[in-house]
């Protein structure tokens, strides 16, 4: 028998509606996602904790955020499982109704004053959801891409649905500043805060009239086909994340790895920032918030550049300048923000984004081609989402509780730069991929390259 034939890549101008649709798609996720971290900050507090006494409440609150990142590994699970073998573009559509019911819920509410304690409870509840659509959805909206182009630009390409999580944050963010600046303190507790979550219900039928338009992966569909080829004379298929776990923990690890600096930088430079700006060096919150949008938006933009670098150079060199660059400049970005203006806080921020993008944008294309088809969306979203928890859910807590226990950024800067190593030493451990064709990675390299070999040379093959 001999090998499969690779998938064609997509035309152009399918490619770019593809590339669309998961962007848009995952745009939409993330301003929901974010939406909740802002809302939980300015009037979760007071409408559905008003029992407790503010900080608490405020704590209270900031608990529901993480327990979206609880979540996401069960989502990843899941959605991998049933994206692996029902196909990337029904999982993502599923996801982005997910999303965007539990947002658009959330709007419609009724708070502590309505109806006691139950409020906290389906809000809680509601964020559950989030958290669980959204650790499907990154994988899917990756993969969908990854799996339509050629391996020649496959950084490029891939690179772009990671801008949604730039994308969605400056969405959130200024929906929310326009609204605290038409709206006073008392219309926008009232019922105010309830439009932005509302407005996802709008986004959502965007999203999913681009994403319904889309075809499925051709290199899935190639996989399909074979695997129903073999049903007749081969063994029961294993279960996608047994076939993971089997053939391709190291790739798991790896991933893992690879996501400590790049999770941990990113809420450290976003989120706790805001924090350390505003306790340490007295700026104040809204110059450190636009401190931050501006960064963001360059964010944005870097993000493919970094991804058409991948592709020149590959995924390893680019990921160690992210992971090297954000370690190196943590004790640097914090001495900027202590001088208190705003052109060095907003130095300080985009130089830790601009590195950020350089870990954030080929790991799209990096954890694709680290996997089989037919277990590549769970393997790529369990090494993405469990690390979320260890990673980006704690950072912003551990931060702060360096920051109250030892009054100063130099502990908080060695966090980082301890996840920098741990990510360092992963890249390093794994192979190159930029070259791989995604149709014949194999769960198992016949002579432990990075080369892959054809699937019916492979033992193991019919994880495929």
């Amino acid at each position: 028998m001999s090998s499969p034939s690779a998938a064609p890549p997509a035309a152009p101008n399918n490619l770019k509606r593809i590339v669309a649709a998961s962007l848009i798609g995952t745009t939409i996720e993330w301003y929901d996602f974010f939406l909740y971290g802002s809302a939980a900050a300015l009037v979760f507090n007071k409408l559905f904790f008003p029992e407790s006494d503010p900080l608490v409440g405020t704590l209270l609150s900031f608990l529901t955020y993480a327990v979206g990142f609880a979540a996401r590994p069960i989502g990843a699970l899941v959605f991998g499982h049933y994206g692996d073998r029902l196909g990337r573009k029904k999982l993502l559509v599923l996801s982005l109704l997910m999303m965007g019911g539990a947002t658009f819920a959330i709007g419609l509410l009724p708070t502590h004053a309505t109806v006691g304690s139950m409020a906290p409870v389906m809000l809680t509840v509601l964020r559950l959801v989030q958290g669980f659509a959204l650790g499907g959805e990154w994988g899917g909206a990756v993969l969908l891409v990854s799996e339509h182009g050629d391996a020649r630009r496959r950084g490029f390409w891939a690179s772009w649905p990671q801008t949604g999580a730039p994308a969605g944050q400056l969405l959130a963010t200024g929906v929310l500043a326009l609204l605290t600046a038409v709206l006073s303190e008392s219309s926008f507790g009232a019922w105010g805060w309830r439009i932005p979550f509302l407005l996802s219900g709008v986004l959502v039928i965007v999203g999913l009239w681009i994403r319904l338009s889309v075809d499925e992966s051709p290199v899935f569909k190639e996989a399909l086909k074979r695997a129903e080829e073999r049903k007749a004379d081969a063994p029961a298929e294993r279960m996608p994340l047994v076939a993971v776990l089997k053939h391709h923990w190291r790739d798991v690890l790896v991933a893992m790895g690879a996501r400590m600096a790049e999770n941990i930088s990113y809420y450290v430079i976003t989120a706790f920032i805001l924090v350390y700006a505003t306790t340490s060096a007295g700026v104040s919150k809204q110059t450190a918030l636009n401190a931050v949008l501006i960064a963001s938006a360059l964010h944005f933009a870097v993000i493919p550049a970094w991804g058409a670098l991948s592709d020149r150079w590959g995924r390893r060199p680019v990921y160690l300048i992210g992971a090297v660059g954000v370690g190196l400049w943590m004790f640097p970005f914090f001495a900027l923000i202590d001088t208190g203006g705003f052109g060095a806080l907003l130095l300080a921020v985009t130089v830790g984004l601009v590195m950020h993008g350089a870990m954030y944008a080929p790991q799209a294309a990096f954890f694709s081609e680290m996997f089989a088809t037919r277990m590549r969306y769970s393997g790529a979203s369990i090494g993405a989402q469990f690390a979320s928890v260890a990673a980006g859910a704690p950072a912003p807590l551990i931060a702060t509780a360096l920051l109250s226990s030892y009054g100063s950024s130099t502990p908080i800067a060695l966090y980082v730069i301890a996840a920098s190593l741990l990510t360092v030493v992963a890249i390093l451990a794994a192979k190159e991929t930029r070259h791989r064709d995604l149709t014949e990675v194999s769960p198992e390299m016949e002579d432990g390259t990075d080369t892959p070999v054809s699937v019916d040379k492979a033992e193991g093959a019919r994880a495929l």
